[in-house]
């Protein structure tokens, strides 16, 4: 799913009114009835109070088209206009007039000097006070009234976004937010839902269809992507009947120390269950018999030195090169690391402590290949790049990681994001049930695995990391968070390849009065 910019939204828009011959007043039309029918849908004409409080610019217009709807269907509303500036929009002032010839009354003004209304527990409020388009902070007054709706615990409904919230920085204080129970967001999601720092204003989110042109919607490109199953169906390769071992390519896996075993089974399994057709690992000679007769699919072969990775002698060709797990840090290892580097060509999936050698070595950056895949948790994302101050430093340095070295970042965490240069991949797959050890280990054994059988890098990480979460959001239904373990994950890997021909249900059908206003 593509997650398309404000600027390419307001593009959009630009593109539909012209190739339709619609005014953009006829595009806050069409939104405000798709925001009307949701509630309509949920709602039934139960006589809730409904309080929408509505900004001076476009998306207050949106709110101001709900609010006429919701009236003309007889439901309680009381509608308020937040009057932060003398400004406003020709599509506010529109509907402004056309909500004063729906009732009697105009809309109640909110000023800073005014009294905040009365707001229920059980009450809906329908957010519209600033949308997209917002560039400075909000006044200490607003700020307060967004408090009074939180204060109030009743449900609120953010349209498009919730208000104060930017789509590209992190909030100064989270005072400064609106605190949404939901939120329609118009066209595709926004990467802010997305991020840690900002997730939290929105506890769901849904994506209504405004009208913007197909042909626009098709045709823009857009730097962030959404990984859904839709996304991942054109990337799987089937299998060929007349094919062999040979043709899924060969894996091989670096890394284990003494006590650290596990990681380099974890990762083997996770290679061979992903589909390689060929699985060799490295381990020091303290692995030998535990791996060789825990995993009889795998090949192994030995360093010289019992308890860590001291020379790394590899006397086959693998197809792509898996290398961290488990393996230490010690200064044979991380010598050995160097000479590796040094002489390989292979393509690379680079985890734990490999990543925690670079980062004490920056100088071996420059010794990876192209289109390395590299899969660090948060802290060993800092020791590569640098603290951060929020989401979106962070974001930015990542990107300048990728672009300066020409690699693939593979961020984890609830919505592990994918970074190829400039370009953002979110994964939606997973749960909290994956915050246990080794399944990161699971993670680089199925990007791995997926390299192997010839998918490109950044196909088998957007893909490794899609299936990953999807087997745990699977075995969750059996285990729970708690019970999941990496093992379970690796259990569950072909229920996730399975799930990928799984149609959908069809919707159930709703008994419903459609809105006459969508038939015009």
């Amino acid at each position: 799913m593509k997650i398309f910019s404000d600027e390419q939204v307001y593009e959009g828009d630009k593109f539909t009114a012209q190739k339709q011959q619609i005014t953009s007043i006829e595009l806050m039309e069409r939104a405000g009835i798709q925001i009307f029918n949701w509630l309509h849908l949920r709602m039934q004409g139960a006589q809730v109070p409904i309080h929408v409080f509505c900004g001076i610019g476009n998306n207050g217009g949106n709110g101001l088209v709900v609010a006429r709807h919701l009236v003309n269907h007889g439901y309680n509303v009381h509608t308020y206009v937040v009057n932060f500036s003398d400004k406003r929009t020709k599509g506010f002032l529109v509907n402004y007039d056309l909500m004063k010839q729906t009732q009697k009354k105009w809309p109640t003004l909110i000023g800073p000097k005014d009294d905040f209304p009365k707001i229920g527990p059980d009450d809906i409020i329908l957010d519209a006070v600033f949308g997209v388009g917002l560039n400075r902070p909000a006044d200490d007054w607003v700020v307060h009234l967004f408090q009074h709706f939180k204060a109030s615990k009743a449900f609120v409904l953010s349209v498009d976004i919730p208000s104060g919230l930017k789509t590209n920085a992190a909030p100064v204080k989270d005072t400064d937010v609106v605190w949404a129970n939901h939120t329609l967001s118009f066209q595709s999601p926004k990467l802010v839902f997305f991020l840690e720092d900002t997730a939290k204003f929105t506890a769901q989110w849904e994506v209504l269809d405004v009208g913007i042109d197909p042909e626009y919607l098709q045709k823009t490109n857009t730097l962030t992507t959404l990984i859904t199953k839709q996304d991942i169906l054109p990337v799987y390769k089937p299998r060929k009947p007349f094919s062999h071992k040979g043709t899924y390519g060969h894996a091989l896996l670096i890394g284990g120390s003494y006590g650290k075993i596990g990681a380099v089974q974890l990762a083997s399994r996770a290679t061979l269950v992903s589909g390689a057709g060929l699985v060799t690992a490295f381990v020091p000679k303290c692995g030998y018999l535990p791996l060789q007769s825990s995993v009889p699919e795998l090949m192994l072969i030995t360093d010289t030195n019992d308890t860590c990775i001291s020379n790394i002698a590899i006397p086959i060709e693998p197809t792509v090169i898996g290398i961290g797990v488990g393996m230490g840090t010690s200064e044979e290892t991380a010598s050995a690391f160097t000479d590796f580097l040094n002489q390989n060509t292979k393509p690379l999936v680079i985890d734990a402590d490999g990543l925690n050698l670079l980062a004490k070595t920056p100088a071996l950056m420059e010794k990876l290949p192209k289109y390395s895949v590299l899969t660090p948790h948060a802290k060993e994302l800092e020791r590569l790049i640098g603290k951060w101050s929020n989401d979106f430093d962070k974001l930015d340095k990542a990107i300048n990681l990728s672009e300066k070295y020409n690699i693939i970042l593979v961020l984890k965490g609830r919505f592990t994001l994918i970074v190829y240069k400039k370009n953002l991949y979110i994964n939606a797959t997973g749960n909290p049930g994956l915050a246990t050890g080794g399944t990161g280990d699971v993670l680089t054994g199925i990007i791995t695995g997926l390299m192997a059988q010839q998918y490109e890098p950044l196909e088998a990480a957007i893909f490794g990391v899609y299936l990953h979460g999807k087997s745990a959001d699977i075995a969750v239904q059996d285990f729970g968070y708690e019970a999941m373990t990496a093992s379970r994950v690796i259990s569950y890997l072909p229920k996730a390849f399975l799930d990928l021909f799984v149609k959908p249900e069809p919707p159930k059908t709703a008994n419903k009065q459609d809105d006459k206003t969508t038939k015009k």
